[in-house]
């Protein structure tokens, strides 16, 4: 079995729940919850989805199907129409399993051993959490598209776990103040509430939410009014937060971020303390007509405690879908962004295994020359035969390889598979046409850039002019002079540059007449302005200008995203030389575009 998990840790918690029938059993691992249990999914006062409990014994199992609850809460309505027992507080070792591996009762003692193989490996930085040899209880999820199973760790005292949080005299006191405090604002940093985060329980907290949150624009406010100011203002935010009585850890991490656990809430409530508490530190006080605005990210109690020691992922990922840049945002983190986070965790740790099983295979879309109508070249795009299974298109996949920093090893999948392509055709007398390949933002910061795509092209003897490196144009908007830098050097080996997505972005015109482009790509937005709509003048006036602009700086002019034999022409007539569409072709695996070539 693939698993991947971590620890987390339950507090003392009310199970309600029914006895399954075997029907009712089967249907659980296919994804089906009664629909008794089901109804108190995602209510507030519970702790995880519904799922499957096995309750063990010297004797053997027995089996419910439930959902948790924070006890002895009188503002909860607790189901009564639920069985219901109480569940110790502890630490639970979890695996979460691929798609394609099986859950069922028959191989739970199998479970056990996977995970105790797992936590052998686990890098467990606040000391050993031990997976119980007889545990009394094991958790099954399966709701919502993932499979984990939870087992009862062994008991850890306080003591034990937060160990270095407790200096023993005068050099560790200096040493734990080092380590564990802010040296702006004299407050503790992300080194000291991680810990608490992952053993909170141990410190008498029942339950919290996690809230992770940054000040927009404070780059401006140094640059504008110094860093004494701006120092102020982080020390502002951190007396703020522990005014609050409803905090019960806050930190500064790093810039001007900064995290809090804080008291699980319901959520219109935990929005109007934390608006309440944006408010009063909104105003600066050195120049009263500027104010400081912040991007709140929230993980709800449910959420908070599923996600243990990734809760603060949690919260970065929902405070960054803040888009307002006027105003103080308040984000909540929902299932849906849970799902997303545990794809990402899991596809992030299974990519360089995926790249060994050789899953990624390069479709081409025909790029064609209009004025002969034959195939002038193609792009490279890229997909995934995920576990050799389903074929992953990019929109699944890239973006959490962006985010994630990794996407530079997905760019040089690509480059070695067309040049394999290229070496494959040479041998059969196939004509070679140029392919364009793709050139990440952060392949771009890469200073041997130039050293290691040429050492790849070459490795397979492949003519650098049949190489075209592809940037979208908001690839452009970095370091210019060393962005353009990069180019030259590339273009000065023989390999073709273009730039994507043009009009997508803001461009200037000054960037554009030194890039050392060959092609410059139109957006299809435009060309699809070219079907007689409302804004078919606009679009018509704006490709016209684009391409004759091209033309005058030497570039050569492609059009993407054609579908239409009106949208062709027209391109014809306004000089573009080059279209890339499914009016021509969609993208195909390599064996059809290899067909196409010979035709």
């Amino acid at each position: 079995m693939n698993i991947h998990g971590g620890r987390v840790y339950k507090p003392r918690r009310v199970l309600y729940y029914i006895e399954p029938t075997e029907e009712e059993v089967h249907n659980f691992y296919l994804g089906k919850i009664p629909e008794k249990v089901l109804a108190y999914d995602g209510v507030f006062g519970t702790y995880d989805c519904p799922g499957l409990f096995v309750i063990t014994s010297s004797t053997g199992y027995r089996e419910v199907i439930g959902i948790e609850y924070r006890p002895d809460d009188d503002s909860l309505d607790y189901p009564a129409d639920l069985e219901s027992m109480i569940l110790p507080a502890s630490f639970m070792v979890f695996g979460d399993y691929e798609d394609e591996d099986s859950i069922c009762v028959e191989n739970v003692k199998n479970s056990i051993n996977d995970v105790k193989d797992f936590i052998r490996y686990y890098n467990n930085r606040l000391g050993a959490v031990k997976v119980k040899e007889q545990p009394e209880y094991i958790q099954i999820y399966t709701l919502r598209g993932y499979k984990r199973i939870l087992i009862q760790a062994e008991d850890i005292t306080k003591e034990e776990f937060f160990d270095q949080l407790s200096p023993e005299n005068d050099r560790e006191e200096k040493l734990y103040d080092i380590a564990y405090h802010d040296s702006i604002t004299g407050h503790f940093n992300w080194n000291y509430i991680w810990p608490i985060v992952a053993g909170f329980g141990l410190l008498g907290i029942q339950d919290y939410s996690f809230v992770h949150f940054d000040i927009k624009d404070f780059k401006a406010l140094n640059v504008v009014y110094g860093h004494d100011i701006a120092n102020n203002v982080l020390s502002r935010v951190t007396e703020k937060m522990k005014e609050q009585d409803w905090v019960y850890f806050s930190a500064r991490c790093h810039n001007d971020n900064f995290a809090m656990m804080i008291k699980g809430m319901p959520e219109e409530e935990t929005r109007q303390k934390l608006e309440k508490m944006f408010d009063e530190i909104t105003v600066l006080p050195e120049d009263k007509n500027y104010n400081v605005y912040y991007r709140c990210g929230v993980v709800p109690m449910r959420i908070a405690l599923v996600l243990g020691e990734r809760v603060a992922d949690a919260g970065k990922q929902v405070q960054k879908t803040g888009e307002k840049l006027y105003e103080t945002e308040v984000l909540f983190f929902t299932d849906e962004m849970h799902n997303e986070l545990d794809w990402s965790m899991k596809i992030k740790a299974y990519l360089n295994k995926a790249i060994d099983n050789d899953e990624f295979l390069i479709h081409l879309q025909p790029k064609y020359d209009i004025r002969s109508n034959s195939i002038y070249g193609a792009e490279a795009l890229i997909r995934w035969k995920y576990h050799g299974r389903e074929e992953l298109y990019p929109s699944r996949f890239v973006p959490v390889f962006e985010t994630g920093g990794l996407v530079s090893k997905l760019d040089d999948v690509v480059l070695h598979k067309v040049c394999q392509c290229f070496v494959a055709w040479k041998e059969k007398g196939i004509p070679l046409r140029p392919i364009s390949v793709n050139l990440s933002r952060k392949n771009l910061g890469n200073p041997k850039l130039v050293e290691h795509l040429t050492a790849i092209v070459d490795s397979y003897g492949v003519e650098h002019s049949l190489i075209e490196f592809e940037l979208t144009e908001s690839a452009a908007y970095d370091n210019q002079e060393y962005l353009v830098g990069r180019l030259l050097g590339l273009k000065n080996r023989g390999f073709k540059i273009s730039m994507d997505d043009f009009g997508t972005g803001f461009s200037s015109l000054g960037l554009l007449a030194v890039m050392p482009l060959d092609t410059l790509k139109i957006d299809k937005s435009f060309v699809d302005k070219l079907t007689g709509t409302d804004e078919f003048r606009t679009g018509c006036a704006i490709i016209r200008n684009v391409i004759s602009m091209a033309k005058e700086l030497g570039f050569t002019c492609l059009a993407e995203g054609a579908e239409e034999k009106g949208q062709v022409d027209l391109l014809r007539e306004f000089g573009c030389e080059i279209v890339q569409g499914y009016y021509f072709s969609k993208p195909v695996p390599v064996e059809i575009y290899e067909k196409m070539l010979c035709e």
